[in-house]
């Protein structure tokens, strides 16, 4: 099947469950669209039990021929992360800066160590045979917040600004040090680079700090552009260049992507929105970012939502997942309370926000696009299982309620 009909197959899919979810069941786009897609991929799980194998074997067959891995890592992840920083107050997110670099740093190794430790004693209670380093692995990609999940949720509820800042700022940055602290763990795990403090401390050096100076740097040249010319269809095309090109040549230079489209994201959408752009180029670039990031966000919830069909149910592993669920609840807990105690001396928080940020840490596809991209075994096939166990249950529970309990305890 070309790439071509692989698209309008999961467009078409797409808008199909947007609309039943927006006529029948009326919950938030993404996590209604992710719930149709569930139903309809359990549907067909039920049907191939049942003798007629013929629709579940297409279905397999069009999701693996599907690399979801690269389609969001090297693809749809730069235009969302670029349009969720677009739209982040700069100088709000200033006053917030201590509490979110800690929390997307510290937070991600502590959160990353606690789900490690705790999976490895599970799985050796369990009889599963795994490694500490990939245990490690595993909390590295589900320790960070996804940034999709967590901005289009936000978008849904009533936080207080200073406490929707940090959450949002939050997933932002913490997705990017998640994915390098993945890649060290990774590099570790199959023998590409030396577990020592110093090749461990200058690879994320170069991948965090590096991608954050090519953030600024293309950022500010993108800013320079904007301010030079005043038509929106070539100032539209400049921001598409900087997601598309940014994020191509940030691999190649092996700095994170996802960071530096965060960093130029912020720049664009604070100083180039205030001073480089007229009201005619501001309102058509926020209505093609914003056209851009549900149309994405749709469509990956939908693939999250089909992906259940390649994801293995054996029942040991349905038994480590009701063991871990709770465990990622209790490893966010506490990356998120140690820090705030810490911090607290020094500054005021909003009340109850440890409870609340715990319970807003959704996980997303890039947590299954980090662990699609496991080498092939048993370790990537009870990973996966696992990951997406707990992505879909942070969407489908933690997201449905976290309005509720930010108002119940505000």
């Amino acid at each position: 099947m070309t790439t071509l009909n692989t698209i309008a197959i999961l467009i078409t899919l797409t808008a199909v469950f947007g609309y039943l979810n927006h006529r029948f069941i009326r919950l938030p786009t993404t996590i209604g669209v992710m719930l149709v897609a569930l139903l309809f991929s359990l549907t067909l799980i039920l049907v191939g039990q049942l003798g007629d194998t013929t629709l579940i074997l297409r279905a397999t067959n069009l999701l693996r021929g599907i690399d979801f891995e690269f389609t969001l890592m090297q693809g749809m992840l730069s235009f969302l992360l670029f349009a969720g920083a677009l739209h982040v107050n700069l100088e709000e997110l200033a006053k917030q800066k201590w509490v979110v670099l800690t929390l997307a740093t510290l937070g991600v190794v502590i959160s990353t160590f606690i789900i490690g430790v705790i999976t490895w004693l599970i799985l050796s209670a369990l009889n599963l045979n795994v490694s500490l380093i990939y245990c490690l692995l595993f909390g590295a990609l589900i320790s960070p917040t996804d940034p999709v999940a967590v901005l289009s949720i936000l978008k849904t509820t009533q936080a207080p600004p200073s406490l929707a800042i940090k959450i949002g700022g939050e997933s932002l940055f913490n997705d990017g040090v998640g994915v390098v602290v993945f890649l060290v763990l990774l590099g570790i795990a199959t023998g590409t680079h030396t577990p020592d403090v110093g090749t461990i401390s200058l690879l994320f050096l170069q991948e965090a700090i590096g991608g954050a100076v090519f953030g600024l740097a293309i950022g500010a040249l993108s800013f320079y552009m904007l301010k030079t010319l005043d038509n929106y269809q070539v100032e539209i095309l400049i921001t598409l260049a900087l997601v598309m090109g940014g994020y191509a040549l940030a691999t190649l230079l092996h700095v994170s992507g996802p960071i530096a489209m965060v960093v130029a994201g912020l720049i664009i959408g604070n100083h180039g929105r205030k001073w480089a752009m007229s009201d005619m180029t501001r309102e058509h670039l926020d209505t093609f970012w914003e056209l851009i990031d549900e149309v994405m966000n749709a469509v990956l919830f939908t693939l999250i939502g089909l992906e259940v069909l390649i994801v293995s149910m054996q029942s040991t592993y349905l038994l480590a997942v009701l063991a871990i669920l709770p465990v990622v609840v209790l490893a966010r807990y506490c990356s998120v309370g140690l820090p705030v105690l810490l911090m607290r001396r020094i500054r005021e928080f909003t009340p109850n926000v440890i409870e609340i940020m715990t319970w807003g840490g959704l996980r997303g596809g890039i947590s299954v696009a980090m662990a699609l991209s496991l080498p092939l075994g048993m370790e990537r096939d009870l990973i996966l299982t696992m990951t997406y166990a707990v992505v879909v249950a942070s969407i489908l529970i933690q997201g449905l309620t976290i309005g509720r309990v930010i108002r119940s305890i505000q």
